[in-house]
C-alpha cells in the first residue's frame, strides 16, 4: 500500500551527506525518496518492490506513525529522534548461491549497521541474534525483512536521540545521544550505515560469507555461552548457545547429547 502523503526533496543536511558518499553508496545513491512523515518506511517500500527498476530503492522518513518490528511489535518512531530507513535489494537475483545469500541476509545486515554506526559515531554496538543492536542489555537498533517475490524490503530503526519511551519501553530502549552524551549528526550515521550495509551486500551477492559470517560472530558476544529461553509447541525450552552455524542458524546446547538449531521465532536471553 502506498503511503498517504508524498516524499518530498531531503533536508539539505542529508542530501549533502549522499551527495558527499555517492560513491561509496553504490547502487543505494540512486534513489533515496525522502518522507517528512509517513506510516511505515517498509509499507512504502513494499508498494513499490514489484516495480522492474526497484532494486536499490531507499526510503528515509523522519518519522513514522505505523512503525513495527519483528513479529508484529509497534516500533516508537517520533519525528527528529530516530532513523528510519527501508531498503529494496534482491538477494536470489545474481548472487553466486541466491539461498545462501538470501538466508544470511538478515545477519549481513546486523554487521552493516553495526559497522556504520561505529563508523559515524565511535560508538560499537554489540549484535544479538539474529541482527538487534545491543549497548550492554539495552537495544539501541533493529531490523524487519519482509519478502515480496524475488524482492526483499529490509528496514532498520536506530535510536539516535533521546526519548520519552513508552512504558513498556523505559528500562529495554537506548539511544546513541544517551550513551554518548552528546548530540549525533543523523545524517552522517544513515550515510555511514547505507554505505556500509552496500559493502555486505556485495559481500553476500559475490559469495564473500565467510567474512559476513566472521564479521557478526565478532561482534556478538552472547552466541556462545549464554542461556537463553525460546518456546516450542511442546512448551518452552533453554539452553546454552554455543555460537551459529554457517547458514545463521543458531546453535543451542539443551543436554549433554543434543543441540537444537534455531533459524526462526523469540529467543529470549536470561
Amino acid at each position: 500500500m502506498r503511503s498517504s502523503r508524498a516524499d518530498a526533496p531531503p533536508p539539505p543536511e542529508l542530501a549533502d551527506a549522499i551527495a558527499g558518499a555517492r560513491d561509496r553508496l553504490g547502487p543505494f545513491a540512486e534513489r533515496i525518496l525522502y518522507f517528512p512523515t509517513t506510516g511505515s518506511t517498509n509499507d512504502v517500500a513494499a508498494s513499490l518492490a514489484a516495480e522492474p527498476d526497484a532494486f536499490a530503492t531507499v526510503v528515509i522518513a523522519d518519522a513514522q506513525t505505523a512503525g513495527r518490528g519483528r513479529r508484529g511489535r509497534t516500533w516508537f518512531s517520533p519525528a527528529g529522534s530516530g532513523l528510519y530507513v527501508s531498503v529494496i535489494v534482491t538477494p536470489a537475483r545474481g548472487a553466486s548461491d541466491p539461498e545462501r545469500a538470501t538466508t544470511l541476509l538478515t545477519l549481513a545486515t546486523g554487521v552493516a549497521l553495526a559497522e556504520g554506526v561505529e563508523r559515524a559515531t565511535g560508538l560499537a554496538p554489540a549484535i544479538k541474534w539474529p541482527n538487534d543492536l545491543l549497548i550492554g542489555r539495552r537495544k539501541l537498533a533493529g531490523t524487519l525483512a519482509e519478502a515480496f517475490g524475488d524482492a526483499v524490503v529490509l528496514g532498520y530503526g536506530i535510536n539516535v536521540g533521546p526519548m520519552a519511551y513508552p512504558l513498556e519501553l523505559r528500562d529495554r530502549a537506548t539511544s546513541l545521544e544517551t550513551e554518548l552524551g552528546r548530540a549525533i549528526d543523523r545524517s552522517l550515521v544513515a550515510v555511514e550505515t547505507l554505505a556500509a550495509f552496500a559493502v555486505r551486500y556485495a559481500d553476500l551477492v559475490d559469495g564473500r560469507f565467510d567474512a559476513i559470517l566472521d564479521a557478526w560472530r565478532r561482534r556478538a558476544p552472547s552466541h556462545r555461552g549464554a542461556r537463553v529461553m525460546w518456546d516450542t509447541p511442546a512448551g518452552s525450552q533453554s539452553g546454552i548457545t554455543e555460537g551459529i552455524d554457517e547458514r545463521g542458524g543458531l546453535l543451542v546446547r539443551v543436554s549433554a547429547d543434543r543441540v537444537e538449531r534455531i533459524v526462526a521465532g523469540e529467543v529470549r536471553w536470561i
